[in-house]
């Protein structure tokens, strides 16, 4: 396994983080591709061999039961110290004032639930999960800076919004001598590349570092166009939750080149699709939401994969642009 800083902060990061959205318990698991924590294990075991040791969850995923289950990983594979954790907060995990959003009730709420669910003393980095438009910038950075200060996070991280909310937000920060984020948690793949425009570019100014999620688009980039033989696949929806396509018709000829270069190399498709991924500068480590050992086998393999200059062309020749999805409440919760 390969590590690096997360940004210019010194925390440093293993390149594949594990991404826990697919672990939950009882009637919280939201679709048969979703592991309970026995299911969950062997995949926990194989990070710890790879040496994946950054892990990544979020407050809302199983609600709260993903927390729970990675806790109990870190307990049983590992140690606290050998693991950066990350959770978030942001969407709605009760009815109170402090069950949702971003107001300094509901981040003082959060976390402290989640440091109960992970059974720790500390967060290594917490994420806001969303923008939120009903809370001031100013009321947000600075409770985040407190959960700082009393050491119940040690980083902070953002995810999925508009690169002028993550300035206004970083900026904010820096104003008043607050801590500011080290991370952005964007949507980023081959068939989902609008980061490139304005978010990547205020992250390598900013010094801070990308932690993709779905770099695989959910597992589209990964088999050949038209097939869904996949638990994922099949269950895959085609839209977000406001109603915009998650694909495009323009997409095959994306996927269709993949594939020919993944055939040629004689290397899963996934190889070449997570390898493309890795090779922007900004990107420091993709999140890998893992279900079946191969799939950490084949990321940390892409590490070692080196795309040539006309591979990377043919790779890139049939994206078109999109609307960005998610930005807005994460979708279904």
């Amino acid at each position: 396994m390969d590590y690096t800083r997360l940004g210019t902060s010194g925390l440093q990061v293993s390149r594949i983080a594990l991404g826990c959205m697919s672990f939950a318990a009882g009637e919280d698991r939201r679709g048969p591709w979703m592991l309970d924590a026995d299911q969950a294990d062997p995949i926990f075991r194989q990070a710890v061999e790879l040496g994946i040791t950054f892990w990544d969850t979020a407050n809302v995923y199983g609600r709260g039961s993903s927390e729970e289950i990675t806790g109990q990983a870190i307990r049983r594979y590992t140690k606290r110290e050998d693991v950066v954790l990350a959770t978030k907060l942001f969407a709605p995990m009760g009815e109170g004032p402090g069950g949702r959003g971003l107001s300094r009730r509901a981040v003082f709420e959060q976390v402290d639930a989640s440091l109960k669910r992970l059974d720790t003393d500390y967060i290594d980095l917490y994420q806001i999960h969303r923008f939120d438009p009903d809370v001031p910038v100013e009321e947000t950075m600075e409770a985040l800076h407190d959960v700082v200060k009393a050491g119940k996070a040690r980083y902070l991280g953002a995810s999925s919004m508009w690169a002028w909310q993550f300035s206004k937000m970083q900026y904010t920060a820096e104003l008043h001598g607050w801590t500011r984020f080290i991370s952005m948690q964007d949507q980023y793949s081959l068939i989902m590349r609008e980061e490139e425009r304005e978010m990547f570019p205020l992250l390598a100014d900013q010094g801070v570092g990308s932690i993709p999620w779905s770099p695989l688009a959910g597992g589209l980039v990964t088999r050949p166009w038209g097939e869904t033989s996949t638990t994922r696949g099949q269950s895959s929806p085609k839209t977000d939750s406001i109603g915009t396509p998650l694909f495009l018709d323009s997409d095959q000829g994306t996927i269709d080149a993949v594939q020919k270069i993944a055939e040629a190399r004689d290397v899963p498709m996934a190889q070449v699709a997570l390898a493309w991924v890795l090779r922007n500068p900004v990107v420091a480590a993709p999140i890998v939401g893992a279900t079946k050992p191969h799939h950490f086998t084949d990321a940390a393999a892409a590490l070692d994969l080196r795309l040539t200059d006309d591979e990377v062309a043919a790779l890139e020749e049939h994206y078109t642009p999109r609307k960005p999805t998610y930005y807005g409440t994460p979708s279904g919760y």
